[in-house]
């Protein structure tokens, strides 16, 4: 998601090693310098702190070195993911970086990286890429410390319309936004709101002092100078609303009068999400916002105004579901339905950001897809989830759950600190109020004991495995042992044994669904880096070169010590067979990415891969979430008189489900969309390969 990367990019890890990629020797062999050798920050270093809703997280820090280089440093603790790092900068005499160094461990991995400028030349290093080019421009670099980003900012924000020129490639301008005055250690202090193009899709907001210099950067995780962590909220609400306001003018481009005139799809492969069939050569008539007629091809009379697509050699399927998708910012959403995702389950959202998206969705200001958002319920800890409603009781985790339901909203997720002994109680009032359950397994608790306790829902494929954990993993796993447990042991687990046999058994009893979102762990097991994860091949050279660097050529999840990358992949191909067998059983399944949605395909392919028809794969990214939201009769398939949610796509789905990501036509709510013109308005340089 957006507001992942932007923290990812200006606090510098690749987003959370989730979105993590293939198959390169060097970040699999190198080892990352220790938390020990890393500089340690002088008393007088200019000191940041990197803070969510949630609390503060770590810190990064700035000093001069005695030869005048400029030194940064980042120690950060996010949920047990750790990030300890160093940067050392020299900067030339036009202000560009002439050499800079980094070293330490990212969420990701390794955080190694050089940059050099000799004779003329720039050549740089990371853990998963090299490179070299004329010297000349600004180096982005693929990591390092978010502050240290912040000279770039500067001459940004002095360059003017001429912008500045960026290494590896690219060039960038920024424009400004409006000023908010807000309160630190000094008194009174006047900041200003910018955005700078050419590093995303979209604009990335960043925020300025007085004298429009860089002043903090307001994201998911966001980092602000010491002291100004109250002014978080403030700032973040000023910077979604200046976001909003750009993105409604977008928006309104596509939700005309005219987008919403009748249209007639002819000549299409049809996909029959109920039935599960393909059926060749219909034609399809959407009017008024629902689907009107379908039938042979060339048989339907289309009233006048109507507009006629030509579907030969192209399909059409039900609106894409995402069931496992953040929300994010406005410009997130929209990127979404440039890829077909007309309906999604966002599994924690704030109550602010929930309520205030989906009334001006119902307005008609915002371009989304239809969401189903459940709020994060945790127990108050030093490990609890960014953005959770945080509990101290039994008795506050039921009170929460009544304020999801007052708020509107569809569900509550609980995470990985909350307490067991609280689902039971909260569970159940969730249920009486008809909200759905799912979430994380909370530490020292099974998913066995948590879907007895009432989950309706387990999230995440790798706690259905910690059914299989040994106890020192199900004990910690509201930290790293969630992954590193399941990486290290899941190979070795015996799938027909009575323990995970009568478990999908039982899963399979109750209708427990399962959204695996196993193409986060296709990246952080089976991923060396260097090369695209397959998940993001097909978008490389379309989005953004930074995000290429940083994010789609990224290493996997760091090594336990003792194993091998080979050892992570035989537990992802284990997790693949669990995949098959839940299928196999009857456990209903339903696609998630818990990335930016065009992982959505993979993760299909990836069932394809696990036993499922190309039928069932998409069935769990149509009408089987549409049933676990209840409203499989309005929508989730391309029947008469359910809601125009449908999606051409150019080629055959029923033989190859890459065809999903050629997106031709989006139809939303009965509003007709040019996909081109989607992706072009979110940022995209052109469709996916």
């Amino acid at each position: 998601m957006r507001l992942l990367l932007i923290a990812a990019l200006l606090a510098s890890a690749a987003p959370v090693a989730v979105h993590a990629h293939e198959e390169a020797a060097p970040a699999a062999q190198s080892k990352p310098v220790p938390k020990e050798e890393l500089l340690k920050p002088p008393a007088d270093a200019v000191r940041y702190s990197v803070v969510s809703e949630a609390g503060k997280h770590g810190d990064q820090w700035r000093w001069q070195l005695t030869d005048g280089r400029t030194a940064y440093r980042w120690s950060q603790e996010l949920r047990g993911w750790i990030t300890e790092m160093d940067q050392v900068t020299t900067f030339g005499p036009d202000g560009t970086i002439a050499a800079l160094t980094v070293r330490g461990v990212t969420m990701s991995g390794d955080a190694a990286e050089e940059f050099r400028v000799a004779n003329g030349r720039a050549s740089w290093k990371t853990a998963n890429d090299a490179g070299e080019a004329a010297a000349g421009g600004w180096y982005i670099p693929a990591g390092g410390v978010g502050i240290a980003n912040a000279p770039l900012i500067d001459a940004l924000a002095a360059a003017g319309d001429a912008g500045l020129a960026f290494l590896p490639s690219g060039k960038g301008r920024m424009t400004f936004g409006p000023t908010e005055v807000i309160q630190g250690p000094g008194g009174a202090k006047t900041v200003q709101l910018a955005f700078i193009s050419g590093i995303l899709p979209s604009p990335l907001p960043v925020w300025l002092d007085e004298n429009k210099r860089h002043f903090a950067d307001i994201s998911y995780i966001s980092v602000v100078p010491a002291g100004y962590e109250g002014a978080l909220k403030q700032l973040r609400d000023v910077q979604e609303k200046a976001t909003a306001e750009a993105v409604a003018g977008v928006a309104s481009r596509f939700l005309t009068p005219a987008a919403k005139a009748p249209v007639l799809f002819d000549n299409v492969q049809l996909f029959d999400a109920d039935k599960g069939t393909f059926l060749a050569s219909r034609a399809v008539l959407a009017q008024d916002g629902k689907i009107a007629a379908i039938g042979a091809a060339g048989s339907l009379k289309a009233p006048a105004g109507t507009r006629v697509i030509d579907g030969r050699g192209k399909t059409l399927v039900p609106g894409i579901w995402d069931s496992h998708l953040h929300i994010g910012d406005d410009w997130d959403v929209l990127s979404n339905m440039a890829n077909g995702i007309t309906s999604f389950r966002s599994p924690g959202t704030t109550f602010d950001r929930a309520v205030d998206a989906t009334k001006r969705r119902a307005e008609g200001s915002l371009l989304m897809g239809e969401p189903f958002i459940s709020v994060i319920i945790d127990k108050k800890d030093p490990l609890a989830a960014q953005g959770a409603e945080v509990v101290s009781s039994a008795e506050e985790a039921i009170a929460a759950v009544r304020r999801v339901k007052e708020a509107g909203l569809w569900g509550v997720k609980y995470y990985t600190s909350m307490n067991p002994a609280w689902i039971a109680s909260a569970a159940a009032e969730a249920h009486k109020l008809g909200l759905h359950v799912h979430g994380h397994v909370p530490a020292t608790m099974k998913p066995s004991e948590a879907v007895a306790a009432g989950y309706d829902e387990l999230t995440h494929l790798n706690f259905v495995v910690m059914e299989s954990m040994p106890r020192e993993v199900i004990d910690k796993s509201n930290t790293r042992a969630r992954m590193e447990g399941p990486a290290r042991y899941f190979k070795d687990v015996d799938l027909d044994a009575p323990l995970m046999k009568g478990f999908i058994a039982d899963l399979a009893a109750k209708k427990t669904i399962v959204d695996p979102t196993i193409v986060i762990f296709e990246g952080m097991l089976t991923q060396d880096g260097g090369k695209p994860h397959p998940a993001y091949a097909p978008y490389m050279g379309i989005i953004s070169p930074v995000i290429e660097r940083s994010a789609f050529t990224a290493g996997g999840y760091p090594l336990v010590e003792g194993l091998t990358r080979d050892d992570y992949r035989k537990s992802y191909a284990k997790m693949v067979e669990l995949v098959r067998r839940l299928h196999k059983a009857g456990v209903p399944i339903v696609a998630g990415t818990d990335g930016w949605g065009i992982e959505l395909i993979r993760e299909l392919e990836i069932y394809r891969q696990a036993g499922f028809t190309p039928a069932e794969a998409i069935q769990s990214a149509t009408i089987l979430p549409a049933r676990v939201v209840g409203a499989d009769k309005r929508t989730g398939s391309i029947a008469v008189g359910k809601e125009a949610d449908m999606v051409l796509v150019d080629g055959d789905a029923a033989t190859d489900l890459g065809a999903l990501r050629r997106v031709v036509t989006v139809v939303s709510d009965g509003y007709v969309m040019d996909a081109d013109e989607l992706r072009t308005a979110a940022g995209y340089s052109g469709p996916p390969k």
